[in-house]
C-alpha cells in the first residue's frame, strides 16, 4: 500500500516531533534516517517522516539531500509533501529554509506553498506574520542569541524574502477564523497576484486544524509540525488512511544516559534541575582541541556512576561561554568538535549498556543518530508537546529521546525517564 503523506525534516529532532503528531492524529508513521534506498521497506506506515540533517548544512547540500528524499516519497505514492523546519525558522539570511523550499516547489509545479511554523502547545503563535516565541517577538527571544541561526527579525514574510527567490504574502487571522473556504479563497487571490509563498498566521490548535483542512489539495506545505494536525483527517475523509491504530512500542531495558549539546535557556535550566539530582560532567572543548582523548575520559566516568542513577554529559553553554570558545576555534569548527565527541561517547556507551539515550539539541541528536547508525525509528509514548520517545528499529536495540533544544519544561529529563517502565 503507498503511502500518502511524504514529510521532509531538516533536522532529527524536528523530524521525530512531526512524527509524534501524526502518530497523535491516529496515522501509521515511520521516521527514516536520510533518503531511503530504492527498495527500503517501511511497513504498512501510512506516512514516512525523513530525517535530514540539512539545517545548517551547506545551501547546495540541503537542496541536494531533501530533492533526494523528494524523489523517494514520490516514487512511493505521496500525495502531499510537508517540509517541516523549526517552529522558530531557524535560519540564516542566506537560508536554508528559503533555498529548500524554492527547490521543492519548482520540482513539485507548486503555484504557492504555505508557510506555518505555528505550535501553539510550545509558546509558537503568527499573528500578521510576526513569529511570537511566548508573549516575545522571534527577534527579543532567546533565539536572538542562537549560535548557528540567530533569529534577528520577527516577521515571516521578510525572512522567507531574504531567502528565497519568490515574493512572499499574508493569510492574516480574520481570514483563518471565516473558516477553511476564506483561506482558499485568499490563497487564490495570492496566486493571481504572482506570490509564491504564503506565511498564515495561527493562534491555537482550532487554527491549525482549519489551516490543514484548507490545505488538503496542497501539494506542497512547509511548516513546524503543528500544521500537520489537520492533515491526516483529509486522508481519513478520503478513505485514503484507515481507523487509528495502537503501537507495537517497546522500550529497552538497560542504563540511561543524558547527552546535551544544546545552549538554548530551555535545556541549560533542563540541566540545571537534573544536575542537582544525578552525577553530572561537562565536555572541556579546550582538551578536545588540545587532542586529549576526552571521550575515553568520560565513558570511564559514565561507567563508574551507580547503575541506577542516569549520566549526564553535557557541552551546553551560556552565551558568553559560547562566544568566548567560538572566537577561539571558529563557529564551525568548535561546533563540530562537541558534536564529535558527543557522537563518539553515544557509540562508546551504548556498546556498554547505556540503551536509553536522552539527546538535547537537534545538531547534537543529528550527529549522535549518525553515528549509531540508525536508519529508522519507531514513535513511542509523548514526554512533552513534540518530543516522544523512540525505538531504534534495526541491529541495535535503542530507546532514544531526541529533544530539541526549545522544548520542554525545567523538569523534562526527570520527565522522560519517568515515562519509561
Amino acid at each position: 500500500m503507498p503511502i500518502v503523506l511524504g514529510a521532509i525534516a531538516d533536522d532529527f529532532t524536528g523530524a521525530t516531533d512531526l512524527a509524534n503528531t501524526l502518530v497523535s492524529e491516529g496515522m501509521r508513521v515511520v521516521q527514516v534516517i536520510g533518503a531511503p534506498e530504492p527498495d527500503a521497506s517501511y511497513g504498512d506506515a501510512e506516512a514516512v517522516v525523513v530525517a535530514l540533517k540539512s539545517r545548517t548544512a551547506p545551501v547546495e547540500e540541503a537542496i541536494a539531500e531533501s530533492l533526494a528524499a523528494l524523489s523517494w516519497l514520490q516514487s512511493e505514492g505521496a500525495e502531499q509533501i510537508l517540509f517541516k523546519y523549526c517552529s522558530t525558522f531557524d535560519s540564516t539570511p542566506q537560508g536554508n529554509i528559503g533555498p529548500v523550499a524554492d527547490a521543492l516547489r519548482d520540482a513539485m509545479g507548486c503555484e504557492l506553498a504555505l508557510i506555518c511554523p505555528a505550535f501553539p502547545k510550545n509558546g509558537r503563535t503568527i499573528y500578521n506574520g510576526v513569529l511570537f516565541v511566548g508573549e516575545a517577538p522571534l527577534a527579543e527571544s532567546p533565539m536572538k542569541d542562537h549560535p548557528l541561526t540567530p533569529m534577528r527579525d520577527s516577521n515571516l514574510m521578510r525572512l522567507m524574502d531574504a531567502q528565497s527567490a519568490g515574493k512572499t504574502g499574508l493569510i492574516p487571522a480574520p481570514i483563518v477564523q471565516q473558516g477553511a473556504e476564506a483561506i482558499r479563497a485568499k490563497t487564490a487571490a495570492l496566486i493571481a497576484e504572482g506570490l509564491s509563498y504564503a506565511v498564515i498566521d495561527a493562534l491555537d490548535e482550532i487554527d491549525l486544524r482549519t489551516i490543514g483542512k484548507a490545505a488538503a489539495d496542497h501539494k506542497l506545505i512547509t511548516g513546524g509540525s503543528g500544521i500537520a494536525l489537520g492533515l491526516p483527517d483529509n486522508f481519513r475523509a478520503r478513505g485514503k488512511i484507515t481507523s487509528r491504530q495502537s503501537g507495537t512500542f517497546r522500550a529497552t531495558e538497560g542504563r540511561a544516559l543524558i547527552l546535551a549539546g544544546s545552549c538554548s535557556t530551555a535545556t541549560r535550566a533542563q540541566l540545571a534541575q537534573a544536575k542537582a539530582k544525578w552525577p553530572y560532567a561537562k565536555v572541556d572543548i579546550d582538551k578536545v582541541a588540545a587532542g586529549e582523548d576526552v571521550v575515553t575520559q568520560l565513558a570511564d566516568w559514565a561507567k563508574a556512576q551507580p547503575v541506577d542513577s542516569p549520566a549526564i554529559i553535557y557541552g551546553s553553554a551560556d552565551p558568553e561561554e559560547v562566544a568566548a570558545i567560538q572566537k577561539r576555534y571558529g563557529v564551525t569548527t568548535s561546533g563540530q568538535m562537541m558534536e564529535d565527541t558527543l557522537s563518539a561517547l553515544a557509540l562508546r556507551l551504548a556498546d556498554a549498556g547505556f540503551d536509553r539515550l536522552v539527546v538535547a539539541g537537534g545538531e547534537t541528536s543529528g550527529a549522535v543518530v549518525s553515528a549509531l547508525e540508525i536508519k529508522m525509528l519507531e514513535i513511542g509514548p509523548e514526554i512533552a508537546p513534540g518530543v516522544p520517545w523512540t525505538q531504534a528499529l534495526g541491529r541495535r536495540p535503542l530507546t532514544l529521546a531526541l529533544k530539541s533544544g526549545n522544548f520542554g519544561q525545567p523538569s523534562f529529563f526527570e520527565d522522560a525517564l519517568k515515562v519509561l517502565p
